[in-house]
């Protein structure tokens, strides 16, 4: 009997069939493991479950998370952290692969979380997230505050009940989650919510409405590094980072630090520190106020009383005044008293120069200069006279001339000598007998007159080497004369 040949009394199964007894058998086998190993190819599906890959140096097995455990997921998931999970070691059959269904994952010790951690950080920092030139000034005294925490914890009863003691304020809450799958988002969301209100505008009576809020304070209360990872998350360091408002990072006890303390303006070791620096003590403040109204009223006093000082000491320095009024005074009664007589005197003296004018105008002389005038006038009219009659026959000589030489040049003297003028139809000057056609209708125009006429014939062709027929003189009873 052959040994290679099929054993055809074995049981023959279908692909579904084979595929659930190694189901079976690997499930039975194994059940429950625990596994460590780094995390790839990290998918979070859009119905809530969780696939990825579990792997070392030398194997790896897929994953999964089904929708109702990943909200016990404390950490997120990323490429190359690396893990421990605990679940049923199952098999797809549609893939023909093996997979671990997960039902608790956790860091694979401290480690693992702080390297991330480190990492993240570093990232950050190379990209200026955790600059100081980036932090703005706090407010010394908000008006309204925001604070983005758990609605229903400790932390918010805590920030209310110290900002009440300290300076009562009005606080704007945005509730979130502060662990678990999602909480990183709210954050994120709840910071930049706050950005985006409108503005406080006085007079439009949102002062202490909804409006963004002059300080934010971002608290949590204590607890492990996997319960703060949220706030280790990119999307919240950024979003703190990117914040216009001043923002308080208040996660955790003291000695807790997440990357979100580094990109805030200030870091606040509890949330009640927070709380502290957000306000001061009213009563405190008070005190500062009314220390600060003495001390000016105090300085106001001590300069008044040096200003009254300085003034009684210019005063006692002034001479008196009568002394001062003394010298002017006799100079004004001097003044005064040589006023009338130089009055007198300088009416004295406009009365002589007048009389001395008044003698040179005699009446005499008066009439002689008026005479002398006339003549002078007399004779300029006459010479005025004269020099107008020769102007004109100046001008009267130059236009005959023009008109003579206007004659010379105009062709009405040629046509008075005998001549004429011909033109066609349209008045164009005909000035060879070749522009004459047979028939062709002409003007001629003569010294006394213009004619209409029409060409008998086109003129005969001067024959090639022949002279042209010269013009007869006048006199001659042969044609019109010569011009010149």
């Amino acid at each position: 009997m052959d040994l290679n040949e099929p054993r055809i009394n074995l049981p023959e199964l279908t692909v579904s069939e084979l595929s659930s007894a190694l189901k079976r058998t690997i499930e039975d086998s194994y059940g429950y493991v625990r596994v460590r190993g780094e995390l790839g190819k990290v998918s979070y599906h859009g119905n809530g479950h969780v696939y990825f890959d579990l792997k070392d140096d030398r194997a790896c097995i897929a994953g999964v998370i089904w929708r109702s455990n990943a909200p016990r997921i404390k950490v997120k998931l990323e490429t190359g952290l690396e893990v421990t999970v605990t679940g049923r070691l199952t098999t797809y059959p549609s893939r023909s692969q093996y997979q671990i269904v997960v039902e608790t994952l956790e860091p694979a010790g401290i480690g693992a979380l702080m390297a991330l951690l480190e990492e993240r950080k570093k990232k950050l920092a190379a990209e200026g997230l955790f600059d100081e030139a980036r932090k703005q000034l706090l407010p010394p005294l908000p008006t309204l505050i925001g604070v983005v925490t758990s609605p229903t914890g400790a932390v918010i009863r805590d920030i209310l009940h110290r900002l009440a003691d300290r300076f009562p304020r009005h606080v704007l809450v945005w509730p979130v989650r502060v662990q678990g799958e999602g909480s990183a988002v709210e954050v994120a969301a709840a910071i930049a919510g706050f950005n985006a209100l409108p503005p406080s505008v006085p007079g439009d009576g949102r002062e202490g409405g909804l409006r963004r809020p002059d300080l934010i304070i971002v608290a949590r209360g204590g607890g492990s590094l996997e319960d703060l990872w949220s706030f280790n998350e990119e999307i919240v360091v950024r979003a703190a980072a990117d914040s216009l408002i001043p923002l308080i990072s208040a996660v955790g006890h003291e000695t807790d630090v997440t990357l979100i303390d580094f990109a805030a303006d200030r870091r606040a070791p509890t949330p009640t520190a927070a709380a502290e620096m957000a306000v001061p003590v009213r009563a405190e403040l008070l005190l500062d106020v009314d220390s600060l109204a003495r001390r000016a009223l105090a300085c106001w006093r001590r300069n008044q009383e040096a200003r009254r000082r300085e003034l009684r000491s210019a005063a006692r320095a002034l001479p008196d005044a009568d002394a001062v009024l003394a010298l002017p005074r006799q100079r004004l009664d001097h003044a005064a008293m040589g006023l009338s007589r130089a009055l007198r005197a300088n009416a004295q003296i406009h009365r002589l120069s007048l009389s001395r004018i008044g003698g040179r105008l005699s009446p005499h002389l008066l009439r002689g200069s008026v005479e002398r005038r006339r003549e002078r006038v007399a004779n300029f009219a006459d010479r005025a006279k004269r020099a107008v009659r020769h102007v004109i026959a100046v001008r009267q000589v130059r236009a005959g001339r023009g008109a003579e030489l206007l004659g010379a040049f105009s062709y009405r003297g040629v046509l008075a000598r005998g001549f004429t003028l011909v033109r066609d139809t349209t008045g164009e000057t005909l000035r060879s007998a070749a522009a004459v056609n047979a028939g062709m209708a002409i003007e001629i125009e003569f010294a006394d007159g213009r004619i209409g006429a029409h060409a008998d014939a086109a003129p005969a062709a001067t024959k090639p080497g022949a002279e042209p027929a010269k013009p007869r003189r006048r006199g001659s009873g042969e044609g019109q004369g010569d011009l010149f």
